[in-house]
């Protein structure tokens, strides 16, 4: 499908025009608006597919990568890859829209935006792409191109180790994502998802599913910021806040949620699968809000309320894999509502997230501060702000009227049907799903009024802000009324979203089931007086006197001490492997070029040397050997001459002469072995460096002895002697090794293979023409280094600006 393949491809164009064009673009209108049409064209796009979707249909497009490995660039567009490319292309035009007016046009905006549609190519790459090598190639460069926006204030050290500790986990995480992806490809024969889906009944036996699982999950759960993982994603809250809003509410932190919502019928139905899904994302919910009642920066309270509610969606893709364990049936069907719910509060969190994420932006772009012990008392002055605040706050904390409380109740509705399910030996701890998921949400309510209230409420206090603050213009306002737009919205109007959207999204994670309508309940605000309802008042209840009573119960915080925390742990480990590796690169960079080559010889010897003793590649037949005549003696006497008399060289220009005695001693070997092309070639080449070294060394003073003791002189000895010997050893191993066909009669060939007579020159100019090739890209490469340091360099007012 060539829009899909649009889809991820025009960001990754438009972000390589950036840096040619900004300083035009910036004469006309602010850069952001250029960048602004690309997700707001791909929304569009993507939109105009709704219908189909809705329909059941799929769109899927092959594009040959690399056949022969089975690695082709197949796109996928179904309901559960159309749900992410809403979000990513739809939020992503709002959060370009709210950087426009939030940064300033004295920030290297050129960089920012190219890095903005680095990720947003990557992120549409990784939901769109079916094949698993290359959902790991774009899953990579999520991780890269999140660390240059979160890093994008790189003159703050807070900027620079939060980007280092995002990088070091997620990629660790990825790395075992793609171990398992090759378990997963050694148990199926096939990267492609879709036919691992299909035949998952036969891999489910094998030895690696589950250590693929467990790889793939931990590669989920560092991306989606999963208990005890989940450390990276405050420290991240350094980046602008466009960048948070982006990456930390709606797409990047969302990509393990995608992964684990993709594999769900690869694994969904294994106890395994169930436990550590669901148990991780109840953990990860319940820690998350308990730490972010204790937090004083509004975007540090925000990051640990993304921890929990990912840690919600987690746990409810758990729950939902029940309904692979007892498939398709009339009393069952009610298990897949986990599954629903999940992608319900999944749409429901990019909204009043992103908000609210751009609600703190504001408040820090007006007031000078995110602490809330220095906030107070702007409701009169920002109102519009203010009620921002309050719908996506209520909405997070599952209040009425506003989309959260939907899915909330649903959450809830989930973990108390859990408790009747048999499989799983759930029986036994059923009670407590329901139990974490209540305490859970009561905190999830008490950092939700303090949100609204310590930042609008009470006494202003303007002897302890930087500038007095006022009302945002509207463009800056713009972006989160349009969100609280869907908060609100899509409470009154939640059966259109679950059919064209949520519905197609339940086909896919549960592709074996027949009927997708019976996935999809029809939303009611209202149920009546039920279990749900009666969690959600106990919620508000309990909420309030915990709220009314913080002073008294807040230094709880103090039982667990700064240095047991994972933070902690994390810094420890990062310390312990930065001492170790000064060590230890201390020891072996001494700074004698002598040490350097006894490293690399000795190396080369134990490898080469090691490997050819204890395997049966060794194996010689001298009978079939030519003759060796008188003038080859005479001239491998010369050689050796030559080469001990350069040892002993007192002078630069002696010991140069005595290597070109030797160059010219292989020039007539070629000459002896009928190449004469090799033989013109090394008499070139060395006489013209022989030149060039003789000019120079002509210049400089003569060599000085080496004072070294005997011990060092006698291992210089041996050590060249076991080199010599090794690379005699592979050469007599490779004239006798026949075991194999020769590569020489592939080439024998060459007039009908490449159209050339000179087997020689078709070898160097067709068979070495994909080499040459990388040759003259890494020339490129070196290029555009040199054209992007000289010509690119930084405006004085940039640089004025970061120092």
């Amino acid at each position: 499908m060539v829009t899909v393949l649009f889809a991820i491809l025009l960001p990754f164009v438009c972000a390589a025009l950036i840096p040619l064009l900004y300083r035009r673009l910036r004469r006309v209108a602010h850069l952001g608006w250029f960048v602004l049409s690309v997700p707001f064209i791909l929304f569009l796009l993507l939109a105009r597919y709704i219908p189909q979707i809705a329909e059941g249909k799929t769109f899927i497009h092959t594009y040959e990568w690399i056949p022969s490995f089975n690695i082709n660039f197949t796109t996928y567009l179904d309901g559960l890859s159309m749900i992410f490319g809403l979000l990513i292309t739809g939020v992503g035009s709002l959060v370009i829209l709210y950087s426009i007016f939030y940064l300033s046009t004295k920030e290297s905006l050129h960089h920012f935006y190219c890095y903005l549609l680095l990720f947003m190519g990557a992120m549409l790459g990784v939901v769109f792409s079916d094949n698993l090598m290359v959902l790991y190639t774009f899953w990579e460069l999520t991780s890269v191109s999140s660390f240059l926006l979160i890093a994008f204030w790189h003159h703050r050290k807070s900027s620079r180790a939060g980007a280092r500790k995002a990088m070091t986990i997620t990629v660790f995480g990825g790395l075992s994502m793609l171990a398992g992806f090759l378990m997963l490809y050694v148990a199926s024969g096939t990267f492609s998802i879709r036919e691992i889906v299909a035949n998952v009944g036969v891999i489910r036996d094998h030895t690696l599913f589950i250590p693929a699982l467990i790889l793939i999950l931990i590669g989920a759960f560092t991306k989606s910021a999963q208990f005890p993982f989940h450390i990276w994603l405050p420290d991240a809250m350094e980046a602008p806040t466009p960048v948070s809003a982006y990456l930390h509410s709606a797409t990047m932190v969302k990509a393990g949620i995608y992964l684990v919502a993709r594999f769900s019928p690869v694994f969904g139905g294994e106890a395994v699968w169930f436990w550590l899904v669901s148990v991780i994302g109840l953990v990860t919910l319940f820690w998350g809000s308990f730490n972010a009642v204790r937090q004083t920066d509004l975007k540090a309270l925000l990051a640990f309320s993304t921890v929990s509610q990912l840690g919600l969606i987690m746990s409810l893709f758990g729950l939902g894999s029940v309904g692979h364990y007892y498939g398709y049936a009339a009393d069952t069907v009610l298990y897949t509502q986990a599954s629903f719910a999940a992608l319900f509060h999944l749409i429901n969190h990019s909204t009043f997230k992103g908000a609210l994420f751009m609600m703190v932006g504001i408040v820090d772009h007006e007031a000078g501060t995110r602490d809330i012990r220095r906030l107070g008392g702007l409701m009169a002055l920002m109102p519009i702000t203010f009620t921002i605040a309050v719908i996506g706050g209520f909405s997070m904390a599952g209040l009425p009227p506003f989309n959260g409380f939907l899915s909330k109740e649903m959450f809830f509705a989930a973990v108390l049907a859990i408790r009747n399910v048999e499989a799983f030996s759930i029986a036994d701890l059923g009670l407590l799903f329901p139990i974490v998921a209540w305490v859970a949400s009561i905190f999830t309510f008490v950092y939700c009024m303090i949100l609204i209230s310590r930042t609008f409420f009470g006494k202003l206090q303007l002897n302890k802000l930087d500038k007095k603050p006022h009302e945002a213009p509207l463009g800056m306002l713009l972006s989160p009324i349009i969100l609280c737009v869907f908060v609100v919205g899509i409470f009154f109007f939640p059966n259109a979203l679950g059919h064209y959207i949520l519905e197609p999204a339940m086909a896919s994670i549960y592709p074996t089931f027949p009927s997708t309508s019976e996935l999809t309940p029809h939303i009611y605000a209202w149920h009546g007086i039920n279990a749900e309802l009666l969690m959600t008042l106990g919620v508000i209840i309990i909420g309030i006197i915990l709220f009314k009573t913080l002073k008294s119960w807040k230094p709880l915080y103090r039982i667990f001490p700064q240095r047991y925390t994972f933070n902690t742990y994390y810094n420890r480990m990062i310390e312990f492997s930065e001492n170790s590796s000064a060590k230890l690169t201390n020891r072996y960079m001494t700074g004698n070029l002598t040490h350097y080559f006894v490293y690399i010889y000795v190396f080369f010897v134990a490898l080469i040397a090691g490997y050819f003793i204890w395997s049966d590649a060794i194996a010689f037949n001298f009978e079939k050997d030519s003759s060796i005549e008188t003038y080859e003696l005479i001239l491998v006497f010369v050689m050796m001459f030559a080469a001990v008399w350069m040892i002993f060289a007192k002078g630069r220009v002696t010991a140069m002469l005595l290597n070109g005695v030797l160059g010219y001693s292989i020039a007539f070997f070629f000459v002896i072995f009928r190449a004469p092309d090799l033989a013109l070639t090394q008499l070139v080449v060395e006489s013209v460096t022989t030149a060039l070294f003789l000019l120079c060394f002509k210049y400089l003073p003569d060599l000085m002895p080496e004072a070294s003791r005997k011990k060092t002189q006698w291992s210089k000895v041996i050590i060249s002697i076991f080199v010599g010997a090794t690379v005699t050893l592979v050469g007599l191993a490779v004239v006798h090794f026949d075991r194999f066909e020769p590569v020489a009669t592939y080439f024998n060939d060459s007039y009908e293979l490449a159209g050339g007579s000179n087997i020689v020159n078709t070898i160097l100019g067709d068979f070495r023409a994909f080499d040459t090739m990388l040759e003259v890209v890494v020339l490129l490469i070196a290029g555009l280094g040199v054209y992007t340091l000289t010509k690119l360099k930084p405006r004085k007012e940039e640089t004025d600006h970061e120092n």
